[in-house]
C-alpha cells in the first residue's frame, strides 16, 4: 500500500495514444518461424517490389517493411540477412491462412464479421487520433512544456522515510514505546503493520517521495520531521495510525531535458487526446439511454478538467 495521491483519469487513453502515435498501424507479427527456404539476403528499397507470391497474391518489400517496424526493438538489431528471409515466410504463412479462410468462407461468419468490423473501426480510429495527435508532438513543443513545468520550477524536497501502519491510537502508542526501548524499526513493521506491501518486503520502508505524493496528513508530519527522527505521537490518517522513521532528506534536483522526454511525451499524448476526444464528440449528438426501461438518460455533467501532470 502506497499513500499516494497521484492519479491519471486519461492514463489508460495515453496509453493506447502513445502505441498508436508510436507504432505503425499494421498487426505486430507473431513469433517467427524458422526459415524454410533460401531467400534473398535483403529485398531491394523499392516498396513495390515483389519478393514473394501466394496464389498469385503478392507480397511486397513494403509489406516487409511494416512487418520490421513491427518487431520488438532487440529484433531489429539482427541482421537483415537473418530478419527479411523470416519475415518473407512469415508473411507467406500469414496470406496461405487468408486465403484458405477465405476459401472456407469464414469472413461470413457473424462472430468473425464482427471482429472484422470491430478491429476495422479500431483501425480508423487510431488512424484519426493519429493525424490529430500527432503533429503536436514536436521538439519545440516539448522544450516548452519542459520550460514550464521542469526549468521553471524550483527544485522540490524529498524525504526518504518508513513507517508502522496499525488500526487504532493505542496500537501505535505501544509501537512508539518500543522504539524508544530499541526495538527494531523494520521487525517491527513486519510483525504488526497492516501495510503489508511495504511491511513484508522492505520493513516499512517507503522510499523516496515529494510532498505531494502522499496524502496530506502522512506528508505534513514527515516532512516536518528530521533525519533519524520518529514520531513521537501517532499520525492519523483515512488508513489508520501511522509511526513514521524520517531516514533522510534532500532536494530533488532539475532532471535534465533528455531524462523526462519521455514523460513530456506521455504527458503531450494525454492532452491532445483528451482535446481530439473533445472535438469529435462536440460534432456528434450522444444520447444515452436506461438499460432497464429504454429511455434517454439525461446529459451527464461535463467531466473535470485533468489535474496537471507531475514529474
Amino acid at each position: 500500500m502506497r499513500f499516494s495521491t497521484k492519479a491519471s483519469a486519461l492514463a489508460a487513453t495515453a496509453l493506447i495514444a502513445s502505441t498508436l502515435v508510436s507504432a505503425p498501424s499494421s498487426a505486430a507479427p507473431a513469433a517467427a518461424p524458422a526459415p524454410k527456404a533460401a531467400a534473398p539476403a535483403a529485398p531491394p528499397a523499392d516498396p513495390n517490389a515483389v519478393v514473394a507470391t501466394v496464389n498469385g497474391e503478392k507480397i511486397t518489400v513494403g509489406d516487409v517493411q511494416d512487418a520490421v517496424g513491427n518487431m520488438p526493438e532487440q529484433m531489429r538489431q539482427l541482421p537483415p540477412n537473418m530478419i527479411y528471409p523470416m519475415l518473407i515466410n512469415q508473411l507467406a504463412d500469414q496470406k496461405a491462412i487468408q486465403i484458405a479462410a477465405h476459401k472456407d468462407g469464414l469472413e461470413k461468419s457473424p462472430d468473425v464479421k464482427k471482429m472484422m468490423d470491430a478491429a476495422a473501426a479500431n483501425a480508423l480510429q487510431n488512424a484519426w487520433l493519429s493525424r490529430e495527435v500527432t503533429p503536436h508532438l514536436t521538439d519545440a513543443e516539448i522544450q516548452a512544456y519542459y520550460q514550464q513545468n521542469y526549468a521553471g520550477k524550483p527544485a522540490e524536497q524529498e524525504v526518504h522515510a518508513r513507517h508502522i501502519l496499525v488500526k487504532t491510537e493505542a496500537e501505535a502508542q505501544d509501537v512508539i514505546k518500543k522504539l524508544k526501548a530499541g526495538e527494531d524499526f523494520a521487525k517491527l513493521a513486519a510483525q504488526v503493520s497492516t501495510d503489508t506491501g511495504s511491511a513484508k518486503q522492505n520493513g516499512g520502508d517507503l522510499g523516496w517521495f515529494k510532498k505531494g505524493d502522499m496524502i496530506p496528513a502522512f506528508s505534513d508530519a514527515a516532512f516536518a520531521m528530521k533525519k533519524g527522527e520518529i514520531s513521537s505521537t501517532p499520525v492519523k490518517s483515512q488508513y489508520g495510525f501511522h509511526v513514521i522513521q524520517v531516514l533522510d532528506t534532500r532536494t530533488d534536483p532539475i532532471p535534465s531535458l533528455d531524462s523526462v522526454k519521455g514523460k513530456i511525451r506521455q504527458a503531450l499524448i494525454q492532452k491532445y487526446v483528451r482535446e481530439a476526444v473533445n472535438k469529435a464528440t462536440a460534432g456528434v449528438k450522444i444520447v444515452r439511454f436506461d438499460p432497464t426501461t429504454g429511455k434517454p438518460l439525461p446529459d451527464a455533467p461535463a467531466p473535470a478538467a485533468a489535474a496537471p501532470a507531475k514529474k
